[in-house]
């Protein structure tokens, strides 16, 4: 892949920080400068269910269920939304100051009117960061702010469907938010959060980063419950960076009360390696949880303050091939379990495995082809099962 998208890619997922945020259109103004980055994608995609579903917390699709139609049609963004960024870095005091704000527009409406103000629960546009940084390399720098979560977030940067689509999630019709990669089917979703985090400085290759985060509530939406959190959440991350690679950890910690008795105590841990060798590329990921939950954080992750266990992972290989293509394979699968004690229901989820194979290719320097199919299959407590496949085709820039 064309290493000016791979950096871009990094830049509009992450915006780690301004220092190392890559250069999109650089805007010199008086102390400060603008970088102003972003991406424009989009993809027609079709996917065709094999079963009804009944089913909490499925990654897959089932039939329409009021005309059993098992296809679906959908002009989309992938997971990654489009995207405009503005990032402004100066140097002030001996300190590297920034700030970066950014904003998400679908590319597809399905409302009557094609603007969003006929259907506002495609969520158009989003709004995803808001945050500043202030630090010197010498001893690292502080982040304050909305951005992505610091657990788990390696694991979706590392996802070649980053590109892509993957799992289509909630995007089963035109006009619907991004899709869901492999959130679900091998790992959690980092999600946007209000943060206050420290990131040392690069040591040799090492780094860690430690913050507090905002206690968004935890869902037990099978139960129509809303768990509020009666403490600031915790995650950390540390990580080794070589040349050709980079392996890391990290963990999360919440608290939530349950009812007038009960609380939970969920925590998350994960370990993550990725490396090319010459035009191949290998990625592994695994994670394990206690209250976790499956695809978003504290979604489903306990049943009256009785902690689930989850865990899941995925492989990735891929090969750049003479024409720059870059083609990949992966496997990936999300797990949960019952919690000790609890009569399962035969509807929720244990299972939801994906396979996704795509091909990427660098047309400009900024533009990239895509061609993606994936497979998801999803396992109840009960011993049903739903399924389906679907296929991609789209575009993505970076600017």
């Amino acid at each position: 892949m064309n290493k000016k998208i791979t950096a871009a890619v990094a830049s509009a997922t992450l915006a780690l920080s301004a220092a190392t945020a890559n250069a999109g259109i650089i805007i010199p103004a008086g102390e400060w400068t603008l970088d102003v980055n972003g991406n424009v994608n989009i993809f027609a995609t079709r996917s065709s269910a094999d079963d009804s579903l009944n089913m909490t917390g499925a990654e897959a699709i089932g039939k329409e269920a009021t005309t059993n139609e098992d296809t679906y049609l959908g002009l989309n963004t992938g997971l990654l939304p489009a995207w405009l960024g503005f990032t402004g870095t100066t140097r002030q005091n001996d300190l590297d100051v920034s700030f970066t704000i950014s904003i998400q527009p679908n590319v597809s409406n399905n409302g009557v009117t094609g603007d969003g103000a006929a259907d506002t629960s495609l969520k158009n546009p989003l709004m995803r960061q808001a945050f500043l940084t202030f630090g010197d390399k010498s001893w690292g720098s502080v982040k304050m702010g909305k951005d992505i979560g610091i657990f788990a977030r390696n694991a979706i940067l590392n996802d070649m469907t980053l590109l892509g689509v993957g799992g289509i999630g909630g995007s089963s019709k035109s006009g619907a938010s991004t899709s869901h990669g492999g959130i679900g089917s091998g790992y959690m979703y980092a999600a946007w959060k209000g943060q206050i985090a420290y990131t040392t400085p690069n040591l040799n290759g090492f780094q860690a980063t430690v913050g507090i985060t905002n206690p968004n509530q935890f869902q037990n939406l099978s139960a129509g419950i809303t768990q509020a959190q009666d403490r600031f959440g915790v995650e950390a991350e540390a990580n080794y960076s070589w040349s050709n690679g980079k392996v890391w950890v990290s963990g999360a910690s919440y608290k939530a009360q349950v009812d007038a008795t009960n609380e939970i105590d969920a925590t998350a841990v994960d370990l993550g390696a990725t490396m090319t060798m010459g035009n191949a590329g290998l990625t592994a990921y695994v994670y394990s949880g206690d209250g976790a939950g499956t695809t978003f954080w504290g979604y489903l992750g306990n049943s009256g303050g009785k902690e689930r266990e989850s865990d899941g992972g995925y492989v990735q290989a891929t090969y750049v091939i003479p024409t720059g293509t870059k083609l990949g394979v992966a496997y990936g699968v999300s797990k949960l379990d019952c919690a000790s004690g609890e009569t399962c229901q035969a509807t929720l989820v244990k299972e939801n495995k994906r396979w996704t194979v795509g091909a990427y290719h660098p047309l400009t320097k900024h533009l990239n082809l895509v061609a993606e199919y994936n497979n998801i299959e999803s396992d109840s407590q009960g011993g049903t099962s739903a399924e389906y496949d679907s296929m991609s085709l789209g575009a993505i820039l970076f600017f």
